[in-house]
């Protein structure tokens, strides 16, 4: 068990003018919330790059996730209990799935994607007097209810009298102690340390280890971003990109590859497995968050779409053409051959 480091002596419900803690994001034209670049970052905002949330990103992102309904409704371990048979005329079972249509989309929702915040390091006051009175850290919290969490004033007195902003570490500790959310814990579990990361994976769990993490940290912390991009990495390693497909996961595994120009090995698996409409997307996709390639240009310039969309693609940008090649290929003759014995 970890030693505590701070004691809370006050719970504190003033608040002191300019010292609001504002949230940093900002709209991303007329769609929702998207992360804002860091101030202190030194990159150039790209203004024409889409974000994670538009509407275009958004529905190809969902055609390629895909809906299996046996995955989505798989069984989970709960308590035993006698199965319910109920008799359904023909109009009633299609009711019934429609709506498990309904609930499988809703469950499918993709969680966000965002850069990662920016350090907390305000100094708001250095007050020697108060230099060695007490060597443990003093945490002062406004607990009022109806403050949003990223507006909560939270400050740290240090033993040698500084007076600061709490860091974003002590301020989700500090949150999680009075509004406690189920099934966060105080401190991280030592599944998500990097080097036993890779354990899991071996068992093929990368799901609950992505489902774990929405509910441990913020979607903007240096952890949640850590341990999807390690997640993503070892799916992208060894081809199984089974494991999140008709998941709520597999929209953010296929913008991150996008973005790093890193889709060959997806590309090939969509093709192998005759989703030629995801592969369509998976190209368009790349397109949108790389309009400046020659691929882009050219499948602009053709309307190219299907087969032709992909050639276009592998001789233009692929790092693994050959094996794109022998994919398309192979396609094309299976094809062939039920189209000639049809």
């Amino acid at each position: 068990m970890e030693k505590a480091v701070f004691r809370v002596l006050g719970r504190v419900r003033w608040r002191p003018a300019g010292f609001g803690f504002q949230a940093r994001f900002t709209r991303c034209g007329n769609r929702n919330l998207c992360a804002e670049q860091g101030a202190g970052s030194g990159a150039e905002p790209e203004a024409q790059k889409p974000c994670f949330t538009d509407e275009t990103v958004q529905t190809l992102l969902s055609k390629m996730t895909g809906l299996n309904l046996h995955k989505v409704f798989k069984p989970i371990k709960q308590e035993l209990k006698p199965p319910t048979y109920k008799l359904m005329t023909d109009e009633q079972l299609q009711q019934a799935l429609e709506k498990a249509s309904e609930v499988a989309k809703e469950r499918l929702k993709m969680p966000p994607v965002l850069n990662e915040r920016d350090p907390i390091d305000d100094l708001l006051a250095d007050d020697k007097i108060l230099d060695g009175i007490t060597t443990a850290k003093i945490v002062f919290t406004d607990i009022t209810f109806s403050t949003p969490h990223r507006e909560r004033f939270i400050v740290v007195r240090e033993p040698d009298g500084r007076l600061r902003k709490a860091s974003w570490k002590e301020r989700d500790r500090m949150i999680q102690v009075y509004f406690p959310r189920e099934g966060r814990r105080l401190a991280p579990p030592l599944l998500f340390r990097t080097e036993n990361l890779p354990i899991v994976f071996q068992q093929d769990r990368h799901e609950d280890v992505l489902n774990l993490c929405i509910i441990q940290f913020e979607p903007d912390s240096a952890e949640y971003i850590r341990i999807h991009h390690q997640t993503y990495e070892d799916i992208e390693k060894h081809g199984k990109y089974d494991i999140l497909y008709s998941t709520r996961h597999f929209g953010g595994m296929v913008w991150y590859l996008a973005n790093r120009k890193r889709i060959d090995g997806l590309l090939i698996d969509m093709i192998q497995k005759n989703m030629l409409d995801n592969a369509e997307c998976l190209i368009n996709l790349y397109h949108i968050l790389h309009p400046e390639t020659q691929s882009a240009k050219e499948a602009k310039e053709q309307t190219a779409c299907g087969i032709d969309l992909i050639k276009i693609f592998m001789k233009t940008e692929a790092q693994r053409a050959g094996y794109v090649e022998l994919a398309l290929q192979a396609y094309q003759n299976a094809y062939s051959t039920v189209a000639s014995s049809s």
